[in-house]
């Protein structure tokens, strides 16, 4: 124990006042441990933090402080103290935080508190209003300290007339410290003592009594002057010690009467002057608490009142300070212990399933989804932590990140399939009905982590894409168009850079050195300076100067000029619309451009690179770092220019900077979803994001659940999402649930093409034993590939209302002897969450086996023997063949510094091998690599299998003849 202690056991005294009136006197020192400004933000009138200064009071003449109340203080101090240390044995960075709002003059009990809580090791923040601040102004204040999760524990100095119910209850029941409550009274009165917290002052009463020998079974007890909390909880613990408590005010004219029958008198407020001392009998014990953190008043208006027994006018006071400190600890320790596993309070929406099963969008509208800021609360993110966007999509800010840093990752699932039909198998459909399984069905926390659909498919081919039937996103057409804007965000920044290039280009082209130079450099009034931007550029090329003017001739031209080659440009412009025509175009051929015009394409919106980054990144500094890595071309010596290079880096960050936080919205059960990010599959990774799977894994818990989906195939989502997502994101995927479908294993096994639009042949409709035998071979090499990484694999059998028994156990057996832990028929479609128990309960047990994760290669490997890797084992090919651009390609990257790269395959995700029509399992061919590209800034490079459209076109009948408004009601119809 610190020396000061002792002297903060000495009886207290006012000290005087300091500063000019009407302002709170500021405590002896400023803001120490609990970070001050940093831990609540400007918004703090005046911050102060625990000081080191002891109140140095006395008794006056003739008072005691007898060694017994120094002892008593001394241990619920050292008791809180220990019980501190053992909760930062295991949580290191844990300090409690006591926030008061003081709004008063008084200061006394402000630097008790602070030296008590720096003996027991906590941290004081201390928020000085005005005395006359209003109702509104310190209730503004307690809902700021809600919401910081740094705080556990607020007490408040105001002054009596602003001790209203409104005030009281405005302050979080979990922080209460000071039991002013209604829910903290109610739990007491209710005799749950152990779930709330009790009023300092009062425990202290009953403490000292106790201590001091006072025998309260059958004692006559007056507590006079108390109001509100206080007087309610003396009450209550009195009666509970077997005594008989009466309570009355000053004025109550039978006073006399009960001051005389008391054998213990408890003094709530200052006696006044006109309550004559005889009234009091000598030998009533008489206890003052007139003077504690709540009224910020002394008991001085009680002079002369005789104390009976060894306990001191102030012991009363400094035990309650105590007290509340053992508190504060108490409530760090709750927090805690809820930062560890909490299933949520989550209020599920209930599902009606109809049959036959309506439209996907007639479901989705007969729901009514939550408040969005109702699910956010639900899932224990706060109210600063999310930007609400209409009444049921929020985003998430990155923050929380920081908040739950020390809480426990939940289990990691990936969603993969089969070699899918041109129509889809249901990874979505399965992935939602999976975590309304888990959540809604069996209690148990669960994220579904989504790819945002691009407005390409949903107006050409597929249509939406937020699940279907009664295992979907809601409101679906909010899902589906637009969502928060992000894609039109990465269509923004993607044409900014694009613009960017040939703009230098074209500059370059028609300006000398010192013309160029001095445009890059321009003097503003009179001041010529490099931007920060320039300044890393100065750098990147060895120039270690900051003088405009400084540099040579030969520095000016090497800053100034890019010199990009224009035939080696790689990056495209972008469009988020199927466009056939943009495939290839000509730019360049107004008059203006002066005769510089190149050929060019448009790539879908989601192929951009930055689709890529936005999905890869883990916050918005890595996210700038990985924008201004992107390679966009070389330049005339085989260099790599990058974003970074054109100056261009800030502004695409400034473009992405909400794009960059997740998206919430719900399924149709009420259940959380996070959708973000939607790289086009094909070249690209095909996975959502990783901050969408880390904040889910945060939340949900160590006992929690976040479900995740890859595109197409296992061969190429699940493939690209162990290889390069999990590589930048450091998880580790406990289970893959692999989606197949009795349709798709009937195309494998022989059955006639599938065509989008076209209804299917009677072998699809009809039970065929056979066909499914026979295509089993392609969820079984499917199967095999996920062994490869060494995780545990349960079969989603996603099935249709024309699937027989025999051809659904069929499957299931014929998977589980390829080696899947487990495979599951699921209903989910049809019947929700409730359709897909079994599916939950089977993903439940194989995600508590351990995981024997591994990658598939080192990629410290060559290039070409990754490729090569990936071809043989996952895809059976018997080797890989390289184009001589293939090869120059790899050459090149690899001697501009980027063969360390993992891999990208861009190939079909129709078949295993690179022709779409080989189905089932394809063995002994050769896989043609007639291209390989880098992107630099997602960080891998992707070798192109064939042929490989990046910009989709309209089919003859596209989706958009069946949508429509309704122009009366602005519903959305048609859409899915």
């Amino acid at each position: 124990m610190s020396a000061r202690l002792p002297l903060l056991l000495r009886p207290l005294r006012r000290p005087p006042p300091a500063g000019p009136p009407g302002r709170p006197r500021e405590p002896r020192r400023a803001c120490s441990g609990a970070g001050g400004e940093g831990l609540l933000g400007p918004r703090r009138r005046q911050l102060v933090s625990t000081g080191v200064q002891s109140c140095g009071c006395s008794h006056g003449p003739g008072s005691r402080a007898p060694p017994a109340w120094n002892l008593i203080v001394r241990e619920v101090i050292q008791n809180s103290k220990e019980v501190l240390r053992l909760l930062q044995e295991k949580n290191p960075a844990f300090k409690p935080v006591l926030a008061i709002i003081q709004a008063s003059d008084d200061n006394l009990m402000q630097e008790v508190n602070q030296n008590l809580a720096e003996e027991a090791g906590l941290n004081i923040t201390h928020i000085c209003l005005p005395p006359e601040s209003g109702e509104d102004e310190i209730i503004d204040e307690i809902l700021k300290i809600n919401e910081d999760t740094r705080v556990h524990g607020l007490a408040l100095q105001i002054s009596e007339n602003s001790f209203s119910n409104k005030v009281l209850n405005a302050l979080q029941p979990e922080k209460d410290v000071d039991g002013v409550t209604d829910v903290n009274l109610g739990k007491l009165v209710r005799g749950d003592a152990h779930e709330c917290f009790i009023s300092p002052v009062a425990r202290a009463v009953i403490e000292l009594l106790e201590k001091s020998g006072v025998g309260l079974d059958g004692k006559k007890i007056l507590v006079v002057g108390a109001h509100g909390s206080l007087e309610a909880t003396l009450q209550c613990l009195f009666q509970r010690k077997g005594s008989m408590t009466m309570s009355s005010q000053w004025k109550t004219p039978q006073l006399q009467s009960k001051l005389q029958e008391a054998d213990i008198v408890v003094l709530g407020s200052p006696k006044p002057e006109d309550v004559p001392l005889s009234w009091i009998q000598p030998e009533t014990i008489v206890l003052n608490c007139s003077h504690d953190l709540l009224s910020g008043k002394l008991g001085s208006g009680s002079p002369g009142v005789p104390f009976s027994g060894p306990i001191a006018e102030n012991d009363v006071s400094l035990l309650a300070a105590a007290l509340r400190i053992q508190n504060m600890v108490s409530s760090g320790r709750r927090w805690l212990r809820e930062q560890q596993y909490t299933r949520w309070r989550l209020h599920c929406l209930k599902l009606q399933p109809l049959s036959p099963v309506p439209s996907d969008i007639e479901i989705s509208r007969a729901q009514t989804p939550k408040a969005v800021d109702v699910l956010a609360k639900e899932i224990g993110l706060l109210a600063d932590e999310i930007e609400i966007y209409g009444k049921s999509k929020a985003k998430v800010c990155l923050s929380l990140l920081e908040r739950l840093k020390d809480q426990a990752d939940g289990k990691y699932v990936l969603v993969a399939g089969i070699t899918p039909t041109p129509l889809g198998e249901g990874k979505s459909t399965v992935t939602v009905g999976l975590v309304q399984a888990l959540t809604a069905h069996l209690n148990i926390n669960s994220f579904a982590c989504l790819r945002q659909p691009s407005q390409g498919p949903t107006f050409g081919v597929k249509g939406g894409a937020a699940g279907g039937g009664y295992a979907q996103v809601i409101p679906m057409e909010e899902f589906n168009l637009h969502l928060t804007g992000d894609i039109h965000a990465i269509t923004a920044a993607n044409n900014l850079l694009a613009a960017a290039i040939d703009t230098r280009i074209f500059h370059e082209n028609t300006q000398t050195d010192k013309s160029l130079y001095n445009r890059l450099v321009p003097s503003v009034n009179g001041v010529r300076e490099f931007s920060n931007i320039q300044l890393a550029r100065l750098k990147k090329l060895g120039i270690n100067k900051t003088d405009p003017s400084a540099l040579t001739e030969e520095e000016v031209s090497r800053f100034a000029r890019l010199n990009i080659d224009p035939a080696t440009i790689t990056w495209q412009r972008v469009l988020d619309t199927n466009d056939r025509f943009l495939r290839k175009i000509t730019i360049g051929q107004a008059s203006t451009e002066k005769g510089y015009s190149r050929q060019a394409q448009f790539d879908i919106a989601v192929a951009s690179e930055i689709m890529a980054v936005l999905a890869l990144t883990d916050s918005l500094k890595d996210m700038k770092e990985r924008l201004g890595r992107m390679v966009v071309a070389s330049d005339r010596n085989g260099q790599p220019v990058t974003a970074e290079d054109l100056g261009v880096t800030g502004a695409l960050t400034v473009l992405m900077k909400d794009a960059i936080k997740p998206n919430l919205m719900q399924t149709l059960e009420g259940t959380p979803v996070f959708v973000h990010a939607g790289p086009f599959a094909n070249i690209a990774h095909g996975n959502s994001s990783v901050l969408a799977d880390k904040i889910a894994l945060k939340l949900v818990g160590k006992e929690g659940f976040v479900v995740t989906e890859a595109g197409f195939g296992a061969d190429i989502g699940m493939e690209k999402f162990f290889n390069i997502k999990c590589r930048a994101s450091g998880l580790v995927p406990n289970v893959v649930v692999l989606v197949a479908t009795v349709r798709a294993l009937k195309m494998h096994g022989g059955g006639p093409g599938v065509i989008a639009g076209v209804p299917l042949k009677k072998e699809y409709t009809e039970e065929n034993i056979q066909l499914v035998a026979d295509g089993c071979c392609n969820l079984q090499k499917q199967i095999q590939i996920a062994q490869l990484f060494g995780v545990p694999v349960v079969v989603a059998l996603n099935v249709f209302k024309t699937d027989t028994r025999a051809e659904i156990d069929l499957v299931c057996e014929l998977a589980k002897r390829a080696g899947a832990f487990d495979a599951v028929p699921c209903y989910h479609w049809s019947m929700g969450g409730k359709g897909s128990v079994d599916l939950a309960w089977a993903v439940r047990e194989a995600a508590s086996k351990r995981s024997r994760f591994q990658f598939l290669y080192d990629v410290q490997l060559p290039v070409v023997e990754k490729i090569r890797t990936i071809a043989q084992a996952v895809y059976g090919a018997k080797d890989i063949e390289l184009s001589p651009e293939a090869q120059s390609k790899i050459d090149l990257y690899t001697q501009q510094g980027f063969g360390n790269l993992p891999i990208c395959m861009a190939k079909t995700h129709l078949s295993l091998s690179h022709q779409p029509d080989k189905k089932g399992v394809p063995r002994d061919f050769i896989l043609p690599i007639s291209d390989v590209r880098a992107s630099i800034g997602a960080g891998f490079i992707y070798p192109l299998v064939g042929t490989m459209s990046t910009m989709p076109g309209l089919p003859t009948r596209p989706c958009f003849y069946d949508i429509d408004l309704d122009t009366e009601t602005e519903q959305v119809q048609g859409l899915f």
